[in-house]
């Protein structure tokens, strides 16, 4: 499948919904970075733009990619709005193809997936990659499915198994981090359910 067909889906999926005016982070954020000095952040599929907003009033400066060009033109007009287009590069990737340039104190990863043919393990091995020493690479995957979702029928790897598929050098990345974690989700309508999600926590040391 091509990358037209990429940008058309989630372009569908965000048109489809109001657009928020003001967009909250994923639930594991403000924990999984409490404490952490400010600096260089990556978010990898930004989606609504909740997270890249979170870390931007913080102080963070963010390079925000995202497949559809719906979702990247609107997070850089919520930039604007909220005062913060100075912290944040909005910029469209495929990340089959293209991988956001620079070195980064903070990958964020919430929810990267995708219908479509993805190798998630190379593109979180470049994120790995991407940290500079002290840096972390944050990966929040579904653990189930709610009732809401496009994909019922997905397959959960574990943490565990994520940190293994990225094949890194245990010289110098270290889990932190690697957790299976309810909560209580609220999808479309108001509707609310509880979900498991996927908690990854790599640190790079040198």
């Amino acid at each position: 499948m091509s990358t037209t067909d990429a940008a058309a889906f989630w372009n569908g999926l965000y048109a489809g919904r109001p657009a928020p005016g003001d967009p909250q982070p994923n639930a594991t954020l403000p924990e999984a970075v409490a404490g952490l000095p400010p600096g260089a952040a990556l978010d990898l599929g930004c989606g609504q733009g909740g997270d890249a907003l979170w870390l931007a009033r913080r102080g963070w400066r963010v390079t925000a990619v995202d497949v559809s060009p719906v979702a990247v033109d609107r997070l850089a007009g919520l930039a604007a709005a909220h005062g913060v287009a100075g912290r944040i590069e909005a910029e469209r990737h495929d990340l089959r193809e293209t991988f956001p340039g620079g070195v980064f104190d903070l990958v964020c990863a919430h929810y990267l997936h995708t219908p479509f043919p993805l190798d998630r393990a190379a593109v979180l091995r470049a994120a790995a990659h991407a940290l500079r020493p002290g840096g972390r690479l944050l990966v929040v995957d579904h653990g189930s499915a709610a009732p809401w979702s496009w994909d019922q029928d997905a397959r959960f790897p574990s943490p565990q198994e994520v940190a293994a598929d990225l094949a890194l050098d245990v010289g110098r990345w270290a889990v932190e981090r690697a957790a299976a974690e309810r909560r209580t989700a609220t999808g479309p309508g108001g509707l609310t359910a509880e979900v498991t999600d996927h908690v990854l926590v790599v640190r790079r040391a040198g």
